[in-house]
């Protein structure tokens, strides 16, 4: 998967770049994300990995699932994309693409993964603390895994805060065994 990343993020650079100068981030980004959901789509995806495939129709079928928020550029990147047999980096594109905007937007989504359901005051506290301590605005989508025994485990962006039970079992486990 990191592979993909890196192969990826170029394109998603020169996209967030170009979506910048234009001034038109969130057309872009309305854009490419609808890219990435579509790529991702099991029956599309069978599609893109087929090299029987004109590279012509794959790119007319892309902006037919964009319709109108596909701006010209937009078709220029997908001819790109399909001449350097890129077209399946789609989704890595988008989420690349999103991460460059939370950036410079100064937002990140947080993910929080918590052995019971948070109240919305606890979601609250979570996000101010975030917030404070990442310096960025901070939007938080929450599941729950009873798996983790009880704590949570915090997703935001690069940063990991593993405080589940879970896995504190499992440090006293290691300890004990060394």
């Amino acid at each position: 998967m990191a592979e993909k990343r890196t192969v990826a993020r170029p394109y998603a650079q020169a996209a967030f770049a170009l979506a910048q100068e234009q001034g038109e981030l969130q057309s872009w980004s309305n854009m490419i994300t609808l890219l990435g959901q579509a790529a991702s789509d099991p029956q599309l995806k069978v599609l893109l990995e087929d090299p029987e495939q004109e590279p012509t129709k794959m790119i007319g079928l892309l902006q037919a699932i964009c319709g109108d928020a596909m701006p010209n550029s937009g078709i220029n990147m997908l001819k790109l994309l399909a001449e350097n047999g890129r077209l399946l980096l789609l989704p890595e594109i988008a989420e690349l693409f999103e991460e460059e905007r939370a950036e410079v937007e100064k937002c990140v989504h947080a993910n929080v993964i918590s052995a019971t359901a948070l109240s919305d005051a606890q979601q609250q506290q979570l996000i101010d603390a975030l917030a404070k301590r990442l310096g960025k605005e901070v939007t938080l989508s929450h599941e729950v895994d009873e798996s983790i025994i009880g704590g949570a485990i915090i997703h935001a962006g690069d940063m990991v805060i593993d405080g589940s039970v879970a896995n504190r079992l499992e440090k006293l486990t290691n300890s004990l065994v060394h």
